[in-house]
């Protein structure tokens, strides 16, 4: 009887640390997905603040230089 117990415990002893480490490897792929995909909606984001803050810039167009006409002579030379 107590052999069973004893053999019992040192499984539970082993199966955890076990468990464990197995389940942290498998959610470690899941987590670094996920941080990668964060990080690629982050610079979307970004990219998509940048073209909207360029697009509601409603700049009036610079006005054009003046030219400087020379006044045509109306006398006509004879």
């Amino acid at each position: 009887m107590i052999e069973t117990a004893e053999w019992v415990l040192i499984g539970v002893l082993i199966g955890s640390p076990i468990g464990f480490i197995i389940s942290s490897v498998l959610t470690s792929d899941k987590m670094e997905d996920l941080d990668t995909e964060v990080q690629d909606l982050r610079t979307q984001r970004q990219l998509l603040k940048e073209e909207i803050f360029r697009l509601s810039k409603s700049r009036k167009p610079q006005p054009r230089k003046k030219r400087n006409y020379k006044p045509r002579n109306t006398r006509k030379k004879i």
